[in-house]
């Protein structure tokens, strides 16, 4: 038996200057409409974003062998995995369903989906940007939330779900 049934709820949720909170159900969907595409072969559905911060929260997706740019991160990041198999070429282990990674600032890496039955979708928070990096490991370009707010919008628009959408998600 739920033992809290007949508890009332806070009347002060929030406080007067904060913001609701984001809620998405089947945030893991595999509606494709959803998933932004980042590269040829990997694509990330935006769960929250901060643009203040330059942050997001996102499930990065491959649905089969796939590859994000080599890009070192000068802040932390968190990922855990909902599904299939992936990692970094640096690095000696795999992620499967289940596995947590924390990814300290200053590292850089290769991130590569494995062939899989399961796609690989990754719930990752990060702390932007991504700095790209060429063969030799160094700095090429950058990506940051504000890129990512408006590659978003754009295929959010092109899908139909509507570019505004995006704007939801800010915090």
């Amino acid at each position: 038996m739920e033992f809290w049934r007949d508890l009332k709820p806070i009347e002060k949720v929030f406080q007067p200057d904060a913001l609701p909170e984001v809620y998405t159900a089947d945030a893991a969907t595999d509606d494709e409409r959803y998933y932004v595409p980042f590269t040829e072969t990997v694509s990330s559905r935006p769960l929250w974003i901060s643009p203040s911060q330059n942050k997001w929260c996102d499930i990065l997706m491959a649905k089969a062998a796939g590859l994000v740019n080599r890009h070192y991160h000068p802040h932390e990041v968190f990922a855990y995995t909902i599904s299939g198999k992936w990692g970094y070429l640096e690095h000696d282990w795999t992620a499967t369903k289940g596995d947590f990674i924390y990814e300290t600032p200053g590292e850089a890496h290769t991130l590569v989906a494995y062939d899989h039955p399961d796609p690989m979708k990754v719930f990752f928070i990060v702390t932007g940007p991504l700095v790209w990096l060429d063969e030799k490991g160094e700095p090429d370009g950058y990506f940051d939330v504000h890129q990512y707010i408006a590659l978003c919008r754009a295929h959010y628009d092109k899908v139909g779900l509507g570019a505004a959408a995006i704007d939801k998600l800010f915090r």
